[in-house]
């Protein structure tokens, strides 16, 4: 058996009834790795050493009974957390030699939980991305077609699990950047409520938005990182403090009873026929488990992509400015003085889309500019956030596609920001509200490429999706199938 294809409820029951080591399951996923990671390139940082040492010391807690969480289990990393001892680059050239001194919370989370890391995965440059296209390293490509894009700016995380190259791991999501990603890529993953994860070791890109959150083969594994994850975190301020349940047992309750609501504004020209059928088909599925679908309204879903291309940018504009050459990082040594110094560095050390939102963002903040741009930005996001707020009065969740379209070509958008952009318009709304989103698969076109389902929910209530995540994944009639690498 593939120990690698397998997921981590499956291995817990293979560890705890002694049937499998750590040793052995790490030693299948880098065998996978060997075999598919030059085809697929998910990964920037590939920690083998690191890896075969953790999967000894969980081998010898399995040994003495001290099997937690996550023991044994192969994770992988978004580049985008700090890891003491090893880089962080987040795909940019910028920070290509940064080694943190300290790990980010939810590394310290996974460590406690038993995880054993596998290595850093590829990512559009700070986030910064749809395809995964932007990164200094490279190109991640898609394992159900290696001519294709894996979604973005977590390619690389997302791809790593849909080419069983770990077996869950970890993503953040800005405008989309973990459900975008899942659902062109056949797995699941889970933006969390803004404040449920600590992002105390995230590197930022926009400080309101930011959240971090897993991807994995299932929802019950979802559920698993889930409870890993979450919880306050005094080192961080916009962490909540709030229990964390048990989200697993919403794993075997129905949804029966329940209204889901189906936002008109989601439903518009542009969408992909084939990804229309399959959330038409995924609606069906819902209404056969009990639920009612109701048309709702989020009439100010037409300003989303206009709101979130002002703060986003903003907000980076303000958190990229600490990259200078003085303090870590890549310098520049080319500068006659210091401000020559400061712009070569900068001019070198980003790539042209961190750039473009750098000065988008800068523009947007400067003086005369701030009221009519970010102010007035802040304003819709206020009335987007009101929206979702009367929607769950009338639904206990919302369903709607988690991309326009299924995965491009490479290339296809990259001279066409704009397009780029539209890759996230499903999905940079609840960011702005600060709700959470699960995308799970929910059937392939007939090219073979997966579409994924959405579901929100609203602040704090990520069991209500891994309820109904879970109930339509078990209920989904539609073929299972895994990449052919």
């Amino acid at each position: 058996m593939d120990l690698n294809r397998l997921t981590i409820h499956e291995l817990q029951k293979k560890i705890r009834a002694g049937d499998v080591s750590s040793t052995d399951i790490v030693r299948d996923v880098f065998s996978r790795i060997d075999a598919v990671e030059k085809d697929v390139h998910a990964f920037i940082t590939v920690m083998r050493d690191e890896a075969l040492s953790g999967a000894s010391r969980a081998d010898a807690d399995i040994k003495a009974g001290d099997i937690k969480t996550l023991t044994g289990i192969p994770v992988a990393l978004k580049d985008i957390l700090c890891t003491r001892g090893f880089p962080t680059t987040c795909g940019s050239r910028i920070l290509y030699n940064y080694i943190p001194p300290y790990d980010a919370t939810v590394v310290e989370k996974l460590k406690e939980a038993g995880a054993v890391f596998v290595g850093k995965t590829n990512m559009d440059e700070f986030a910064m991305g749809s395809s995964t296209e932007t990164s200094c390293f490279g190109i991640t490509r898609n394992p159900w077609d290696l001519e294709r894009i894996p979604g973005g700016s977590s390619g690389g995380s997302a791809a790593s699990v849909a080419a069983d190259e770990c077996i869950a791991s970890i993503g953040s999501d800005t405008g989309g950047s973990i459900r975008q990603p899942a659902a062109l890529c056949g797995v699941v993953g889970l933006k969390p409520t803004y404040g449920r994860v600590s992002r105390f070791g995230l590197i930022a890109f926009a400080s309101s938005l930011d959240q971090i959150g897993p991807f994995t083969k299932d929802v019950e594994d979802c559920a698993i990182m889930m409870g890993v994850l979450a919880g306050y975190d005094p080192k961080e301020s916009t962490s909540v403090p709030m229990d964390v349940p048990d989200y697993r047992e919403h794993l075997s309750r129905g949804i029966e009873g329940w209204t889901v609501g189906i936002p008109r504004e989601y439903f518009i020209e542009g969408i992909d026929p084939e990804v229309m059928k399959a959330i038409q088909d995924a609606i069906k599925v819902v209404e056969g488990l009990g639920a009612r679908c109701v048309e709702i309204s989020l009439p100010h879903t037409k300003y989303c992509l206009a709101v979130y291309y002002i703060i986003a940018p903003a907000e980076a504009s303000s958190n990229l400015a600490r990259y200078d050459g003085v303090k870590y990082g890549f310098r520049s040594h080319d500068g006659s003085d210091l401000l020559e110094m400061y712009k070569k560095t900068r001019s070198e050390g980003f790539g042209a889309e961190v750039k473009r939102r750098i000065m988008i963002g800068t523009y947007a903040l400067s003086s005369g500019y701030y009221d009519a741009y970010y102010k007035k930005a802040s304003q819709v996001r206020a009335l987007i956030k009101r929206d979702f707020e009367e929607a769950f009065k009338q639904c206990d969740v919302i369903l709607t596609p988690t991309t326009p379209t299924p995965a491009f070509k490479i290339g296809e958008k990259t001279n066409d920001p704009l397009q780029m952009y539209l890759s996230d318009i499903f999905t940079i709304s609840t960011n702005l509200a600060g709700i959470p989103g699960i995308s799970v698969p929910c059937g392939f076109t007939a090219a073979g490429l997966p579409v994924g389902v959405q579901f929100l929910a609203g602040h704090f209530e990520e069991g209500k999706l891994i309820q109904i995540a879970s109930a339509y994944e078990k209920s989904a009639n539609f073929e299972k199938r895994r990449p052919n690498l």
